[in-house]
């Protein structure tokens, strides 16, 4: 592997070392968006709140734990996360018979907290994001655990590289992927592999107002943070871009697009009246991104949405989701 990413032998490889563990989630045809749309889009979603763990978090996590040593298995590995990262970090850890301790923000939802320690890891809380990778890193440098990054490094855009080679065997001929952001290893991954195989497709970004980091970096072109996470799709509010991420991303990357927390809790309401679908904040940023700023530069195209992840409790979606007109 080079600094350019993974190639897709290597993501080949890949999704065949995590096929013992992970699944192939499933592609959808979305007609209820189609018609709230109305403009000739045809729609379809990749299923990734499938995946173990609820997102596609395990992919990069295992792949990550796949390839250390014994005797970094032996001291265990350490994370930080909002919740899905954490999750998928501790599945991983159960996998490879090795311990993690992963940090996690106070105001994460506490259901995801309970299944990060169901899955067996021990749960250190902070109080913000920037204060839980100061933690994570205190735990590694003391403790010597090998810190699994959410977002940056090879192992994370190798293991997210599975899920692109997965939709562009699922799906012919589509002009578009719109993919949520959060850190960047998401799209780096998924990107890099759906570029190699069809070089042709637009790939687009969505972040959230106030979680802006991969604009800003965009527009400054090097790696740039925000000073607080301000959104209610924690999962995409990573404090800041990294190299690694970000390079692959500007490179794979065509455009991206941003959505306000109301689009999002307008946008849950509507996967949960049209779709049946209850998923978090995160998961609706694409169709979000389709309604509103993508529906015009889009209409009339073959669209595919990645739906990241849907770890959230009732309590919690209750309280996020409004049930508004979005289209």
């Amino acid at each position: 592997m080079t600094e350019s990413g993974p190639n897709i032998k290597e993501i080949l490889a890949a999704r065949e070392m995590l096929s013992r563990e992970t699944v192939e989630t499933p592609v959808m045809r979305c007609r209820a968006i189609e018609q709230a749309l109305d403009n000739g889009t045809e729609v379809i979603a990749k299923l990734e709140f499938l995946q173990r763990t609820g997102t596609f978090k395990a992919r990069g996590a295992l792949t990550t734990l796949l390839d250390l040593s014994n005797e970094q298995l032996e001291a265990g590995v350490t994370a930080v996360s909002a919740g899905n990262h954490a999750i998928a970090t501790a599945f991983a850890a159960k996998v490879v018979g090795a311990s993690a301790k992963v940090v996690m923000t106070r105001s994460a939802n506490p259901a995801r907290i309970a299944a990060a320690r169901d899955y067996g890891a021990e749960v250190v809380l902070a109080n913000d994001v920037h204060e839980a990778f100061e933690m994570a890193h205190s735990i590694r440098d003391n403790e010597g655990r090998f810190f699994v990054h959410p977002f940056e490094g090879p192992s994370i855009a190798l293991g997210a590289g599975t899920l692109g080679l997965e939709i562009c065997e699922q799906v012919d001929d589509f002009d578009a992927l719109v993919i949520p952001v959060g850190g960047g290893g998401l799209i780096a991954g998924v990107s890099n592999a759906v570029k190699q195989i069809r070089p042709q497709i637009e790939v687009i970004g969505v972040e959230p107002e106030g979680a802006d980091s991969m604009h800003r970096s965009f527009a400054s072109g090097q790696p740039e943070s925000i000073e607080q996470v301000a959104t209610i799709a924690d999962s995409l509010g990573a404090p800041f871009a990294m190299p690694f991420s970000f390079a692959l991303t500007r490179r794979c990357v065509d455009r991206l697009a941003m959505i306000d927390d109301l689009a999002l809790r307008k946008t849950m309401g509507f996967l949960f009246q049209h779709m049946n679908l209850a998923v978090e904040p995160a998961c609706a940023a694409t169709t979000a991104a389709l309604f509103g700023p993508l529906r015009e530069s889009l209409a009339g195209k073959r669209v595919v949405l990645v739906f990241c992840g849907s770890n959230i409790d009732w309590a919690s979606f209750s309280e996020q989701v409004i049930f508004e007109n979005v289209a």
